[in-house]
């Protein structure tokens, strides 16, 4: 059975969660990190998204985001 489409933030802040599976680790070194927050800095521009806040660890991710501006 799908998962219900998730209700879009009037206030546009979301709480994002990634995990690896099984708890696997998704970062293997420092390089792996700098690589994630590079391509983050570069979406978030691309997006028009506020980062607020992250936090990277070793088999998991957390970031406290707005949206700034609508996708179509």
């Amino acid at each position: 059975m799908a998962r219900l489409a998730r209700e879009k933030s009037e206030s546009g802040i979301y709480h994002v969660i990634a995990r690896g599976i099984n708890r696997q680790n998704i970062f293997h070194d420092k390089e792996d990190e700098c690589e994630y927050l590079n391509r983050l800095d570069q979406y978030k521009k691309e997006c028009g998204i506020e980062l607020y806040t992250y936090c990277l660890m070793s088999n998991y991710i957390r970031l406290l985001l707005k949206e700034e501006k609508q996708l179509l």
